[in-house]
């Protein structure tokens, strides 16, 4: 089967669209490789912060603020947008947000502590809307039984985009620094790159991808947030018809816990406890995407094959190896051998995850529901790296324990995905709402 077949795609939907929802996982790839992963982490506790003790506790605080709004915010407007039939034209307001807080992360100086943790929390709340509102596309374009395949291609494509943004931050990282000059004049450069990135294939998405949803507020009835609220309010009340969704949002708040300990704090752990220089961090991200991007084209195809419990439950017992490898490791040969796993594990558990939500979600409530979805991830997001951050705080600096301790978030996600029956959670999402 070629990629983009028309084969995998609903009626009426053309490759082109495929493209086009592809290219937005492209598009915002570059942010979290970037922003949240390689380079702005690592400058926040070493230049921003200037090392200091609380500042890896700083950064996850300003990270978990982000979610947090997310969480309070994300499944209204999803409802709302659903109501409407406004997915497309949200995604671009939230889109233009990003990309220009994003190039504003520029001005974060050493010593701007309290800017750079507002610039962070402003333009990771409009990223996690855009991933969200995107992720809401999938159902519209593909069939269910090729859902995890056409995620998988969006994914990979995704990790595609950020391990080109990030080269090309690299490239003038190390220009840079053959001219001699520090982190504080080059690091706002690749703001400026990745905001460009970020906002010119999004472009792309724009021109190509189609809004499908006419809305089912009724006519001349106000889609109101409020309105949006009472949606959401009786999908709660109903949410004993769909068990297997919400045992999925449990698995996923404890899983992606975990995912998003290695994605907000890889380069800390790699240049504060393993001896990784900045172009070494970079370099080791850029190989992490590689292994991303192979990871989740190929359990795209597998997961479809062999079944979605299968195939996730063996990607989450791939991280649980990671964090023992990570946690022990000395070398830095060692620590790329974990950082190849994490990749695999990391592009296959977040495309798997999306096609199940896919999957599960009625086609009238679909935005509602992937920001349910999005508010799961968020409360992980929070957990996650707040834990690992107080941990290291209460153990005097020492990572070592807190990567060890996040291997039991994969532990529970395992757990919580044995309850699941894909058969009767799509059976469920087909039922008349």
């Amino acid at each position: 089967m070629a990629l983009f077949s028309t084969e995998v795609l609903n009626p009426g939907v053309q490759r082109r669209e495929l493209l086009g929802w592809a290219m937005y996982d492209f598009a915002n790839s570059g942010y979290t490789t970037v922003v949240i992963t390689a380079v702005f982490a690592a400058y926040f506790v070493g230049g921003v912060a200037g090392g200091a003790d609380w500042a890896p506790l700083a950064w996850t605080v300003a990270l978990s603020i982000s979610y947090a709004i997310v969480m309070l915010t994300m499944p209204s407007l999803g409802a709302w947008a659903d109501l409407r039939g406004a997915k497309k034209k949200t995604l671009m307001v939230v889109t233009a947000a990003c990309v220009v807080s994003t190039a504003a992360l520029a001005w974060a100086r050493p010593g701007s502590v309290a800017l750079a943790m507002l610039l962070i929390i402003v333009s990771n709340t409009f990223y996690s809307y855009g991933e969200s509102i995107t992720a809401a596309f999938l159902p519209e374009l593909a069939r269910p039984e090729a859902m995890g395949k056409v995620s998988g291609w969006g994914w990979a494509f995704g990790y595609v985009g950020g391990m080109l943004t990030l080269a090309g931050c690299l490239a003038y990282v190390l220009h840079a620094q053959a001219q001699g000059q520090p982190a504080s004049a080059f690091v706002p450069v690749t703001m400026w790159i990745t905001a460009a990135v970020y906002g010119l294939a999004a472009c792309v998405t724009f021109s190509l991808l189609r809004e499908r949803a006419s809305g089912v507020a009724a006519v001349g009835e106000p889609a109101s947030f409020g309105a949006a609220l009472g949606q959401l309010k009786a999908t709660f009340r109903e949410a004993r018809r769909y068990r297997d969704f919400i045992w999925l949002l449990t698995c996923t708040m404890a899983y992606q816990g975990g995912v998003a300990v290695a994605i907000t704090l890889a380069a800390i752990y790699a240049e504060q406890i393993i001896g990784f220089a900045q172009q070494e961090t970079m370099l080791l991200i850029m190989v992490l995407n590689v292994a991303a991007a192979a990871g989740a084209f190929a359990c795209g195809y597998l997961q479809d094959r062999i079944g979605h419990k299968l195939t996730l439950s063996s990607t989450l017992v791939g991280w649980v190896i990671t964090c023992i490898i990570a946690a022990l490791a000395t070398t830095k040969g060692q620590f790329w051998v974990a950082a190849a796993i994490a990749g695999a594990c990391m592009g296959s558990c977040q495309s798997i995850g999306r096609a199940m939500v896919g999957l599960f979600a009625p086609r009238a409530n679909l935005a509602e529901f992937f920001g349910l979805w999005t508010f799961s991830t968020r409360l992980a997001s929070i957990v996650g790296p707040l834990a690992y951050g107080v941990i290291t705080w209460v153990t005097g600096g020492n990572q070592r324990v807190a990567i060890a301790a996040t291997a039991l978030l994969f532990v529970l996600g395992l757990l919580a995905l044995m309850p699941i029956n894909v058969q009767r959670g799509r059976a469920a999402a087909l039922q008349p709402v």
